[in-house]
C-alpha cells in the first residue's frame, strides 16, 4: 500500500485476492495503516494501469506469486483519522479476485511475511487482521454470477 504520510485526497488501491486449496494468501504489512496486521497483498494503482493489473503486479512484487486476475469482488472504502479528528488516510481498495498460477510466497516490498492460511483460520480471525478480510474472503467463495 502507499506510504504512510498524511492524505489530502482518497488514493485508489487494488488488493489480490487468491484462494487455492482450501487456503488464502495473505501478507503481514510492515506499515501503517494496520503494521502488523494481515491482509491481502495489494497497493497503489498507477495512472493508466487498471485495478486488475494493479492487483497482478502488486500480487508479484509482494509475494513473488503469479495470479490472474478473474473478476472485481467489491470496493472499500477505508477512512481513519488522526488524533484531532482530521484524516490521516483514505483508501478506495478495490478487492480483485485472481486465479493462483504459480509461486511460493516470500516477503516482498512492504510485506513482513507472505503465506498461505487456511479458510478457517481466517473465518475465526486466528491472526490479528485487517479489517474485511473475512468479508472479503466470504465473497471470493461465492459462485460467480453467469
Amino acid at each position: 500500500m502507499p506510504g504512510s504520510e498524511p492524505h489530502t485526497t482518497p488514493r485508489l488501491a487494488a488488493l489480490a485476492v487468491v484462494a487455492h486449496q482450501g487456503r488464502l494468501l495473505l501478507v503481514q504489512r510492515a506499515k501503517d495503516p494496520d503494521a502488523l496486521k494481515w491482509g491481502f497483498p495489494g497497493g497503489h494503482v498507477e495512472l493508466g494501469e487498471t485495478v486488475h493489473a494493479a492487483a497482478a503486479r502488486e500480487l508479484m512484487e509482494e509475494t513473488g506469486v503469479i495470479a490472474m486476475p478473474r473478476r472485481t469482488l467489491l470496493n472499500l472504502d477505508i477512512i481513519t483519522h488522526d488524533a484531532a479528528g482530521a484524516v490521516a488516510f483514505h483508501f478506495l481498495l478495490v478487492a480483485v479476485q485472481c486465479d493462483y498460477v504459480e509461486g511460493t510466497p516470500t516477503p516482498a516490498d512492504d510485506a513482513l511475511a507472505a503465506k498461505w492460511i487456511a479458510f478457517d483460520d481466517v473465518s475465526a480471525e486466528r491472526l490479528p487482521l485487517s479489517a474485511n478480510v473475512a468479508r472479503v474472503m466470504r465473497e471470493a467463495l461465492k459462485p460467480a454470477d453467469i
